[in-house]
């Protein structure tokens, strides 16, 4: 089943006397639990084209179309809201909340969508399951790894069962050993709870596990494989 549409999304920034065209006129669709990577050299677009996707900033034009809802078409209010509810972020610099041990960081934005507690504490325990992290419930932030954090970063995003989830370099600050964990983690929830993910990376590993590989060069698509059946 098809959750998104680009269609002909261009994104220009032209606060300098140069303006810059950073997503040129890019369609794309994705289906319901893929699995995909968008990767290019610094500069081609990846973090903005991802951006435009998660509503963190709007087209210059074109149409950016989910669940048949157009995101341009969105009051602020509405458009925070359809986020909330939607979509799950995850960012290379985990953001998660400091004061917040790692099961309430998991449980925040289901606070805020007013999920019964018990309903919370139950989803939590099992994504602390799932990432292999339960006996560090009540652990802030900074008592864990940067590995430990992504972990949490990525539960977090999964709390609510948004349609999809999206990964800003989620693997950039990571080791070795500690990416792989974590990827191992997103593909299997990926596989058991059919949520789309779409990750911008420059990591072979993450393109390596990946059903689909979007090129960008210059903004624009330069090629659009299925390379893992």
């Amino acid at each position: 089943m098809k959750i998104l549409e680009l269609i002909k999304v261009n994104k220009i920034y032209d606060k300098s006397e140069v303006p810059v065209h950073a997503v040129k006129d890019v369609t794309l669709d994705f289906e319901e639990g893929e699995f995909t990577t968008i990767v290019g050299p610094s500069g081609s677009g990846k973090t903005t084209l991802l951006n435009l996707i998660g509503g963190l900033d709007m087209p210059t034009s074109g149409k950016i179309i989910i669940n048949g809802v157009n995101l341009s078409k969105l009051k602020p209010s509405q458009l925070i809201d359809f986020r909330l509810r939607n979509i799950g972020f995850v960012f290379q610099s985990y953001n998660l909340i400091p004061v917040l041990t790692a099961g309430e960081n998991i449980e925040f934005i289901m606070s805020l969508q007013k999920w019964p507690k018990d309903a919370r504490n139950e989803r939590t325990m099992e994504l602390l399951r799932a990432i292999g992290l339960e006996d560090r419930i009540n652990s802030r932030p900074s008592r864990l790894s940067g590995g430990q954090q992504q972990r949490v970063a990525v539960a977090r995003a999964l709390a609510s069962k948004p349609k999809f989830v999206l990964a800003d370099e989620p693997t950039a600050n990571l080791d070795s050993k500690a990416a792989t964990n974590l990827l191992e983690i997103m593909k299997k929830l990926n596989q058991e709870e059919k949520i789309t993910f779409i990750f911008s990376t420059h990591d072979p590993r993450v393109m390596k596990m990946a059903r689909r590989v979007i090129t960008l060069e210059d903004g624009s698509v330069f090629s659009d494989e299925i390379i893992n059946i």
